[in-house]
């Protein structure tokens, strides 16, 4: 029945059988036959089906957290007590800065300490590293701090808080953040994403307009347009173009300094096993 158990979940995640079926391996038809099963054993209906989707229903809205609790018990029963000796799989999600930031050097610390654990690195967005997760197909992921509160099945540990600052190009004249920002076409950091919802809130709170010349999400990119003179930006002081010596000025917001939060997302069922423990020991010993 885990099998069953583990489809149910991938459903709640995608929202449609096929979606589901596209995501763990699986047809159409054999996703319905999984549920159709799980629903016999438990002798319940879990989804209202309406047209294409699978709505939880409120007997599918109870099971969904007892569904996870089960997964997580016996995913707690194959794990060994000594970190050294555990023999599988660790699957960790990471935003592209944490990447070529904190990741390398934790995972050959954790290569050092448990040489037989195979760890796999799945690289995406915050938001869609939140939701693998909490569907339990990562054991852990290194995000933005959400701009809201998360579920109480997940837990957040603070790695590092980076500063955002003012990029302009080097013929850029004038020091004054909130005039340039008023002054000056804007390459956005992505709305949509953590980070730049930060932004959003920054600029709102100032009541300031800026004109918009582009959007996108990766730093590395932002401060290459900057550099060309397409615009100035607000972005976290993080990531390699720190490294590199860009060619642009970094101005300090001052006392109107905000934050991103880089944290470590996991499940509380998980947090306290041997290699999760051991695997956040390694990050945050490079963190500050």
């Amino acid at each position: 029945m885990l099998r069953e158990l583990k489809t149910f979940i991938a459903v709640t995640r995608h929202g449609t059988f096929a979606a589901a079926g596209m995501h763990i391996g699986l047809t159409q038809s054999a996703v319905s036959a999984q549920i159709r099963q799980l629903e016999q054993v438990l002798g319940v209906q879990l989804f209202d089906r309406t047209g294409r989707q699978a709505i939880l229903n409120t007997a599918g809205i109870r099971a969904l957290p007892l569904a996870r609790e089960i997964l997580e018990t016996f995913n707690r029963m194959a794990v060994p007590v000594d970190a050294n000796e555990y023999r599988g799989e660790l699957k960790v999600g990471a935003i592209s800065t944490a990447q070529t930031g904190l990741l390398p050097q934790a995972l050959v610390r954790l290569r050092r300490a448990a040489p037989t654990v195979e760890c796999k690195l799945v690289p995406g967005v915050s938001l869609e590293l939140l939701s693998q997760v909490d569907a339990g197909e990562l054991d852990s992921a290194i995000i933005i701090r959400p701009p809201f509160d998360l579920p109480k099945e997940l837990h957040i540990q603070v790695l590092r808080k980076e500063p955002f600052v003012l990029i302009v190009p080097q013929d850029v004249e004038g020091d004054e953040p909130l005039h340039l920002l008023s002054t000056h076409p804007h390459v956005r950091y992505d709305r949509a994403s953590f980070g730049g919802r930060l932004v959003s809130r920054f600029l709102r709170d100032r009541r300031l307009e800026v004109q918009v010349a582009l959007e996108l999400d990766e730093l590395e990119a932002i401060v290459k347009m900057v550099e060309c003179g397409l615009g100035i930006s607000l972005i976290p002081q993080a990531g390699l173009w720190l490294e590199r010596s860009p060619k642009v000025r970094i101005i300090p917001l001052g006392n109107l300094t905000f934050y991103r939060e880089i944290v470590l997302l996991s499940r509380y069922g998980q947090r306290h096993l041997p290699v999760p423990q051991l695997f956040a020991r390694c990050l945050l010993a490079d963190a500050n």
